[in-house]
């Protein structure tokens, strides 16, 4: 399939590996070639458009094309939008980041209550430890999802002190999540949307419902690799499962609409927006958005327990901060069956990276190497 036509911005600064044309654009080009990638890639410098390019289709029974207007399923890139709503309420003054759970939410175990704070939600350092989700379930409703949510946050229990170490489950931001409807008297879901997505100007950005991932065209089918090398189409097979060693089974599909720290939909037109608008006050106040990105804790550890990475890297809220040549680049990615998401912010240089993927199985290190090498020249 075709790549859409890139855009350029052949100023000053422009490295030409970042062009289309570039060193970048051949491998995505390639790869798509090759059905190695479905969806979408994006730079942009000081917020405007230098290459967007989309492949794929995002629904292949019907022939929808992808294009960089296709909303993709986050899996755990959607975690910052929750960090955001809490900040917004701490710069109005209507929440603090010291406070405990207790302050705002009834129900929890005592010591959660009493023990762990705002903070600890955010920089995923609650000590909780939370039962395992019932992944074979299919949600029919918002009202059972978010009373699904509100129960299972509630059967956490902490496993060291909080602010002593790393957390391995999300519920941090399912608690979060409720803060903000505590504190606003809105559904989480309806808060991101007015608060974040609207004020970014991310207008394809959600948090869909299965009924409108069937039906909506910009919403992109997730197509999962089976174990015997197929893709299916999650949303249309409730009954296939991913086969990977990390939550096996899962079909996210089956959740209705997804909550705060795993899921929702958003384009690369959209987080590029929503990347923008940490620099440049939209979103936050400076002062806020200062204190989202700035490092918190260092990282030790690869995912799942791998090695350590090899360069200065750090937590901040809900995303990894890293040094890379002496240049800072946060952002977040999110992997679900079928869907894959990444953006990077260059904090230092004003670029932004973005990559949806309607498939699971790509090589998604290799394109971000050739991201950072065409943006900084260096990995």
């Amino acid at each position: 399939m075709g790549g859409a036509r890139g855009h350029a911005d052949t100023g000053e600064g422009i490295p030409p590996d970042a062009l289309p044309g570039g060193a970048y654009d051949r491998l995505v080009a390639k790869l798509a070639k090759e059905d190695k990638f479905s969806g979408t890639v994006l730079l942009s410098y000081r917020g405007r458009t230098v290459l967007s390019r989309s492949y794929g289709l995002a629904d292949k029974e019907k022939g929808v094309r992808n294009h960089e207007g296709t909303a993709v399923n986050l899996g755990s890139a959607a975690k910052p939008f929750a960090a955001v709503a809490i900040l917004q309420l701490v710069q109005q003054d209507k929440v603090r980041l010291w406070e405990t759970v207790g302050k705002y939410l009834k129900g929890f175990a005592q010591d959660v209550m009493e023990k762990v704070t705002v903070h600890h939600l955010l920089s995923g350092t609650t000590g909780l430890v939370n039962p395992e989700h019932d992944l074979q379930r299919v949600f029919h409703s918002k009202e059972e999802v978010h009373e699904y949510w509100e129960q299972w946050s509630r059967k956490g229990k902490l496993d060291f002190a909080p602010g002593a170490g790393e957390d391995t489950t999300s519920g941090g931001l399912a608690i979060a999540a409720q803060i903000v409807e505590a504190v606003t008297g809105m559904a989480y879901w309806d808060y991101v949307h007015e608060h974040v997505f609207k004020r970014a100007g991310m207008t394809g950005s959600g948090f869909f419902t299965r009924p409108q991932w069937l039906t909506d065209a910009h919403i992109a089918h997730s197509y999962m690799r089976q174990a015997d090398g197929s893709r299916v189409d999650i949303v249309r097979n409730l009954d296939k499962g991913s086969p990977g060693q990390h939550e096996p089974g899962k079909n996210n599909a089956r959740n209705f609409i997804d909550h705060a720290g795993d899921g929702g939909f958003a384009t690369a037109r959209d987080l590029a927006r929503f990347a923008q608008g940490l620099c440049d006050g939209t979103v936050l106040k400076k002062p806020f958005a200062d204190l989202l990105l700035q490092p918190k804790l260092p990282i030790g550890k690869g995912k799942f327990g791998g090695p350590p990475p090899p360069y200065p890297a750090f937590t901040n809220y809900t995303m990894p901060i890293s040094l890379h040549d002496g240049q800072w680049i946060t952002g977040r990615g999110g992997v679900n069956p079928g869907s894959c998401v990444n953006w990077n912010l260059y904090l230092d240089s004003g670029w932004v990276g973005v990559l949806t993927s309607n498939y699971d199985d790509f090589p998604l290190g290799e394109i971000l190497e050739q991201e950072q090498l065409a943006i900084m020249g260096s990995r």
